[in-house]
């Protein structure tokens, strides 16, 4: 069947509507703040071949492109002729999917007129899935429950010893059970309103629709990528490991030849014996969002976007690791593969690409202990920093980037702990100077209540983080961010290990601030002094870091002075 070009805009928006709505039912029924507020899940459906078709407007990279990936080689392990309408699956099985045992897949066929017409799936990460929940952890066993691929329904009939065995193994089962719940309701709504859709256009089935969509898709990115120049283009990326072992090294070569993009990620350094490796679907997630993103952006994704995107890693590498590694804090390393694409192809494309990020890692705190009455909490919240400036933008503050999650609220936080957030302030002069500015980092700081709302027993902290050695580069003469802070009680904190604090102690937490793009002398003068009047640049380094000369009352450029700093300095 062909579709004519105005039918095919109205069914592709349709799916992406369908998708969308599955992620609205998610945000109405989850019940951690993470996926509820923070947005940290994806929803998607594929056709009956695993090929993926649409996913959610919230979808995180990490999961979306792992997923598509990942839900193609499950439906190829699931005959055909075993599925039934009412069936349900689910597996946290990080190689086979996201890259860590947090992301609980749970995914169902689309019957169609008593035929199977395409898969929808629903990944979240779930604040709790036991384990010892810190960034050293020494293998995948440590790390929590893992779960096969298994039947949770058959037939609409639920396998009571599956909901069991996860409740008997996690912290806070009640929210975990229900945010699986949540993940079937959301299958539920995408099903039956694909079924809705295709009763409405007269379609016997996905496959017709797939086929074209996919195909268009393809052919899109391939003459994106075509209009830049054939070559090989190479860029190293050092990211701090555990204090007192080797920096993680990250190489990669991007050849473009044609329509086609081959990511070759060898010479990486061997996996660690902490929790920052990477699966290989989680690599080319974020591999694949770099170039998608820089080359043709505005194209929904789908399985015709990866087509002329292959990558290679090497096995048993960090960025290709195998059974049974510990993955838990993969995204310490795994985030880093976006940026360093990007300054890959900075060479060919300095248009369209950022400088490093404050919220590269993004920052992952998991909290968990008991109430003054003994019942046991469990939160995580995720922070941004300062996103890296652009040739035309400055980067924007508190962003997680290339991550696609948001910034856990207050209130959120305060009413699902004990926890008490003292402040939330931007870092002045944090931001990367340039012409564009890097994004600002921002400070947070908890405290552990004390008298009758302290909590019972210790309070248990897990960090997943970056940043606090090497600040977020910047491009083209652009000047490096901040550094990200970790202090406990005035004095550093180790941000790999499991902290414990009690009531009294007080955390400050500080994100790093984005990469500045550009030599700092060409910025406006006019936006420096608005930037010192604004406090995200103090007077200091608007004179020290741009040659901008303000004068401290009336808050004017000093336009003379300004002229002959910059002329001398640039001399």
């Amino acid at each position: 069947m062909k579709f004519d070009p105005i039918t095919l805009e109205i069914l592709w928006r349709r799916l992406i509507s369908i998708v969308d709505e599955a992620d609205s039912t998610v945000a109405r029924t989850a019940f951690s703040s993470l996926l509820r507020d923070a947005h940290d899940y994806t929803c998607m459906f594929t056709d009956k071949k695993g090929r993926e078709l649409a996913q959610g407007s919230f979808a995180t990279p990490g999961q979306s492109g792992a997923m598509s990936l990942g839900i193609k080689n499950l439906v190829h392990k699931l005959p055909a002729d075993d599925l039934g309408p009412g069936d349900v699956f689910i597996t946290n099985d990080p190689w086979a999917l996201a890259g860590h045992l947090n992301d609980i897949c749970v995914f169902s066929p689309i019957f169609y007129k008593n035929s199977l017409t395409g898969f929808t799936a629903c990944v979240f990460h779930h604040s709790d899935i036991g384990g010892r929940v810190a960034s050293d952890n020494r293998d995948v066993f440590e790390d929590g429950l893992f779960i096969p691929l298994v039947k949770l329904y058959s037939r609409s009939e639920p396998n009571q010893a599956v909901f069991e065995m996860i409740r008997y193994n996690v912290r806070t089962p009640d929210e975990v059970i229900g945010d699986i719940r949540s993940q079937i309701a959301a299958n539920h709504v995408c099903a039956e309103q694909v079924c809705q859709m295709l009763a409405e256009y007269k379609l016997d089935s996905l496959d017709d629709l797939a086929d074209e969509i996919i195909d268009r898709t393809a052919k899109s990115m391939r003459a994106a990528i075509e209009q830049t120049p054939d070559g090989v283009y190479r860029a190293e990326g050092i990211i701090e490991q555990i204090p007192g072992r080797a920096d993680v090294v990250i190489k990669a070569a991007v050849e473009i030849d044609g329509s086609n993009i081959l990511v070759d990620l060898e010479g990486s350094s061997a996996h660690v014996e902490w929790g920052g490796n990477v699966v290989f679907n989680f690599t080319y997630a974020y591999v694949f969002m770099a170039i998608k993103s820089m080359l043709d952006p505005d194209v929904p994704n789908n399985d015709g976007c990866s087509a002329p995107i292959s990558l290679k890693a090497p096995k048993d590498s960090v960025v290709n690791c195998t059974f049974p590694v510990a993955v838990a804090a993969r995204m310490q390393i795994g985030h880093f593969l976006t940026e360093i694409i990007y300054r890959a192809l900075s060479q060919v494309v300095p248009d369209r690409v950022i400088a490093g990020s404050g919220g590269t890692p993004a920052t992952m705190n998991v909290f968990y202990g008991k109430w003054h009455d003994g019942r046991p909490w469990h939160s995580v919240i995720i922070r941004g920093g300062g996103m890296g400036a652009s040739s035309a933008n400055d980067g924007y503050y508190n962003y997680i980037f290339p991550a696609n999650g948001a910034n856990t609220p207050v209130e959120i936080l305060e009413s699902d702990t004990p926890l008490i957030v003292e402040s939330r302030e931007l870092l002045i002069d944090s931001g990367g100077p340039g012409k564009s500015k890097g994004g600002l980092g921002r400070r947070v700081v908890f405290k552990v209540p004390t008298g009758v709302t302290a909590p019972s027993g210790p309070v248990n902290l897990g960090i997943q983080s970056g940043r606090f050695r090497y600040p977020p580069q910047g491009l083209f003469g652009g000047k490096d961010g901040a550094k990200a802070g970790f202090v406990v009680n005035d004095k550093p904190g180790n941000p790999y290990g499991l902290t414990q604090l009690k009531p009294g102690d007080r955390l400050v937490m500080d994100a790093a601030g984005g990469g500045g793009y550009g030599n700092p002398y060409e910025r406006d003068a006019e936006l420096v002094a608005q930037d010192v009047i604004d406090g995200y640049v103090s007077y200091e380094k608007a004179r020290d870091e741009y040659g901008v000369v303000i004068d401290p009352d009336s808050g004017q450029v000093d336009s003379a002075a300004t002229e002959k700093l910059r002329k001398a300095r640039t001399s």
